[in-house]
């Protein structure tokens, strides 16, 4: 983890106490820290680096029973394909990632990538912020995305055909500042940065994955600056009950405060109406973008993306 981090991490299970942590018995590279832990004097509870990833999961999570099924070597093949596999020039590859970056503006400050799965957004954002930062509950995905950014290139294992594979090796693009990226464990729903420490946020396919999606936009407006700040958000909408109850969805039923479209009720929620986010935001373009994963060469998901632009 590298050490400019520290400045904005707070304690998650001291939320909505914004709780500093001291770094204890820590091994240092540099300016990295490989090792050691982060401690709250507050709760007391001792949060672990290793292999240079801190685990800042809240005592009470709601999502771990969920992480488990994005830990398997299959799924993280999936996604290594899904967020890399333009720069191995796969003609099946979509440019996903690509269109999403197009859509941000450049500007001063940290940014944050929420549900960064193996990192390939978050890459992108080291063009167009001063510090870019990824988080995602799986600690499979966080590893592959800092073995990245340390080594500067990849070997992964596609799955062909049953127990078939074929070896791929990705190289970090001349255009991404991997000194200006970091990646870390956490939980969407409980961030652990202190309030207004961002100025560009996302949250690409996430919100219908997690138990309390009201909650994760709450927590993305705490950490957000109160101006000067810019917040992609996309999702295509896949409310499950595997995931979280009808009464959380914030769309796809017809009864209820969300009854109707996830879209637009999310935009509804960013401007500030009924009870929704405050300060608000002011809605830029809305679109959608293709996303593709692969299982195996003969097998794809295509899943359109709807997304909407927030500035403030």
């Amino acid at each position: 983890m590298k050490r400019p981090l520290l400045e904005l991490l707070i304690c998650p299970s001291c939320l909505p106490d914004e709780i500093s942590l001291r770094i204890q018995n820590h091994d240092m590279d540099g300016e990295d820290i490989l090792s050691g832990r982060l401690h709250c004097g507050q709760c007391g509870t001792n949060y672990p680096i290793s292999e240079g990833i801190p685990r800042l999961i809240p005592i009470q999570n709601p999502m771990c029973n969920l992480s488990g099924k994005y830990e398997a070597q299959s799924v993280v093949s999936s996604y290594l394909w899904s967020h890399y596999g333009d720069l191995f020039d796969d003609q099946d590859a979509a440019q996903a990632y690509r269109e999403w970056a197009d859509l941000v503006v450049s500007r001063t400050g940290f940014s944050l990538d929420a549900g960064c799965a193996v990192g390939r957004f978050t890459l992108e954002m080291s063009r167009k912020s001063d510090f870019a930062v990824g988080v995602d509950l799986s600690h499979a995905f966080i590893k592959k995305a800092r073995e990245f950014i340390t080594k500067g290139s990849l070997d992964i294992s596609l799955v062909v055909e049953g127990t078939l594979t074929e070896e791929k090796t990705i190289h970090m693009h001349k255009d991404w500042n991997t000194e200006k990226v970091e990646f870390l464990v956490a939980d969407v729903q409980a961030l652990p940065f202190r309030g207004g420490s961002f100025s560009t946020l996302s949250s690409l396919n996430l919100i219908d994955k997690i138990p309390l999606p009201f909650l994760h936009l709450k927590e993305m407006n705490r950490v957000a600056r109160k101006k000067d700040a810019q917040f992609l958000l996309s999702d295509p909408f896949s409310w499950s009950t595997d995931v979280t109850g009808k009464e959380n969805w914030l769309g796809g039923t017809s009864k209820g405060p969300f009854s109707g479209y996830g879209e637009e009720n999310i935009a509804s929620l960013l401007h500030g109406e009924d009870g929704g986010i405050d300060p608000p935001w002011s809605l830029g373009n809305r679109g959608h973008v293709w996303w593709k994963i692969r299982n195996h060469r003969n097998h794809f998901e295509l899943i359109r993306s709807c997304y909407l632009n927030a500035f403030r």
